[in-house]
């Protein structure tokens, strides 16, 4: 119990809703509630009145018992041990509590999220010297955390000073000072290598910058139609059924990202062990290493206490934004907003806040965009550049794109990967479909995309997102008097959609050789794809029957190439892109042929 700590009594409860009597109080305060010793959150004060929002059941609680006020707000802890660690919705680190607590976790019982008797190795910053200004964001030194991930001790932010200490290199608990800063007010400080950060405040950076490059995710759709860059903003809506984990599962697993944050918030146990038992299972594609090495999970399912579910977004964003203030780049994956979001609605009902649209509370829209905004790319004040890519799934009921949370979220993000019921049905994964997603990095992304991979990205981009347009229109031309009414220009429009459907888009998370495809591998099927159909196009137009091109084997090829040749072996695939400029050759010289006027 601190000093600052105060004790009052519990005077109501209504489901998670506590109201005490606390004198001295204040908004955002964590208060331990009732004899079991619950923790929540001070949301209401009325003079020595306090409603209090706990994380926990409240069953067995009565009024009359003890509430104290620990006097500092929802926060967690940040420093070396978080890597690889499984926490609950209030970083309660879940694995150290299945030794005590066993399968299910007992109300109020307390953990602390980093091991105080770990020893780690510190490195001590050699540019800094006893009498050196140093100023919160300010590297001390270095801890190797993991074997992938060197972790930056830094200044706590708020803290400047003259560094009067800095320990030398050796083996220091996260508790033991380091280091010793004189403020300007002659205050001596103690820093360790861990400090505390309240989770509703973002933490503070030098400037905001605008991404520069893409966040590789080895998913064609993403990747080629709709990016994505580092310190962006992206959401995956989609109903039941449709592959939101999966598809926010395989940006965890592949992405470029130098550290990954999966929040799973309210979604189905199931699901959620599925993650928790697979991802420790994972190697790193980039380190060949363990994924859990640059990798922490916050877990809370849809049978844990409903306002922890809500605070679990804001510990994870939190600990993304201290590992940007490292220099690295994070992307943080929350699945989904939609559970967080009815959190929010059962908390402001029992508050008996006025609704809105379908019961949400009126200030939905202004918390989403609150919590998206905290994503970005940003220069660091002791790191150089850092980012937080935030990547929320959306679960409308009945797949409605129109209901409160993703109308909303649509105009806060800039990359909107829409997945289809139709298009899952169908056995189409990725579902993401291409005519309702979109991506506001186009323009950006294609810069990098013409350095690094091919100066025709963007018009091949384009080229394919047109006919796949022109597909949608023939289509229901087809479905209406059928498709011996198109020309067969048109039908092999279809037929060029059909390819770039099958032979691009569609990509399977279990199929071992293209559950991952490098930029060069994307780009090159796309090209192959789109020459096949304006060279097809050009045949048609000197009289070739559609029937002839639509029974070139180099079209069923092109469907199965994608899982035939890995992205290591791009002259496979190459040597493919020859046989069919062959094949089209070959047909052209033919039909020219017969064009020629007979020799008397």
């Amino acid at each position: 119990m601190t000093e600052l700590s105060r004790t009052g009594a519990i005077r109501d409860i209504n489901g998670p809703i506590v109201t005490v009597d606390l004198p001295g109080a204040r908004s955002g305060e964590q208060v331990k509630i009732g004899e079991l010793g619950l923790f929540g959150e001070v949301i209401s004060l009325a003079g020595t009145t306090a409603v209090v929002q706990t994380y926990e059941s409240t069953d067995g609680v009565r009024p009359g018992e003890i509430a104290v006020g620990l006097g500092f707000p929802l926060s967690v802890e940040l420093g070396p041990g978080l890597m690889g660690g499984i926490f609950d919705g209030v970083q309660r680190p879940l694995e150290k509590i299945a030794l005590q607590s066993g399968d299910y976790i007992r109300r109020g019982i307390s953990v602390p999220a980093l091991d105080r008797a770990r020893q780690w190795e510190f490195e001590p910053n050699e540019a800094l010297e006893p009498g050196a200004k140093v100023s919160g964001g300010l590297v001390l030194g270095t801890v190797q955390e993991t074997l992938t991930v060197k972790h930056r001790i830094l200044v706590p932010p708020g803290v400047a000073g003259e560094l009067e200490e800095l320990a030398p290199a050796g083996d220091y608990d996260i508790e033991a000072s380091i280091a010793r800063v004189r403020t300007a007010k002659g205050h001596i400080l103690k820093l360790s290598m861990y400090h505390r950060w309240p989770v509703r405040r973002p933490r503070p950076y030098l400037r905001r910058d605008d991404g520069i490059s893409p966040l590789i995710t080895g998913q064609r759709v993403i990747d080629t139609f709709f990016p994505q860059l580092k310190g962006g903003k992206g959401a995956v809506p989609g109903p039941f059924g449709a592959g939101k984990t999966v598809v926010q599962q395989q940006i965890a697993r592949w992405s470029n990202a130098d550290i990954v944050i999966y929040v799973g918030c309210g979604e189905r146990g199931n699901e959620l062990v599925d993650v928790l038992e697979s991802f420790p299972q994972l190697d790193d594609p980039y380190s060949g290493r363990k994924l859990m090495e640059r990798t922490l999970l916050v877990a809370n399912t849809s049978n844990m206490p409903v306002v922890a579910r809500e605070a679990s977004i804001y510990v994870g964003v939190t600990m993304a934004e201290y590992y940007r203030d490292m220099g690295y780049d994070v992307v943080m994956l929350a699945d989904s907003t939609s559970r967080w979001a009815e959190a929010l609605r059962e908390v402001s009902g029992r508050l008996g806040q006025m609704p809105v649209e379908e019961g949400y509370p009126a200030y939905l829209a202004s918390r989403l965009a609150a919590v998206y905004e905290r994503a970005g790319r940003v220069e660091t004040y002791g790191a150089g550049s850092g980012s937080v890519t935030l990547i929320g799934a959306v679960s409308p009921p009945g797949g409605d794109f129109s209901e409160p949370v993703t109308s909303h979220t649509k105009d806060i993000i800039e990359t909107f990967w829409a997945l289809s019921k139709e298009l899952a049905d169908a056995r189409h994964y990725p579902s993401i479909d291409w005519v309702t997603s979109f991506s506001g990095h186009v323009h950006t992304a294609a810069q990098w995309w013409h350095k690094e991979v091919d100066a025709n990205w963007e018009r091949r981009r384009t080229a394919a997102l047109a006919l796949l347009a022109r597909d949608a229109e023939l289509s229901r031309i087809v479905n209406l008097v059928g498709p011996e009414a198109l020309s067969d220009a048109q039908r092999w429009e279809l037929e060029g959609a059909s390819l770039i459907k099958e032979g691009v888009l569609q990509q399977s998370a279990l199929d071992d050789v293209d559950t991952f495809c490098s930029p060069q591998k994307q780009f090159a099927l796309l090209d192959i794809a789109i020459k096949i159909y304006t060279s097809g196009a050009e045949l048609i137009a000197i009289g070739v029957p559609v029937s002839e091109l639509q029974n070139l084997p180099i079209l069923a090829k092109m469907r199965r190439i994608k899982s035939m040749y890995t992205s290591d072996q791009m002259d496979q695939i190459q040597a493919f892109r020859a046989e069919v400029n062959s094949a089209m050759e070959e047909i052209r010289i033919e039909y020219a042929k017969q064009g020629e006027p007979a020799v008397s």
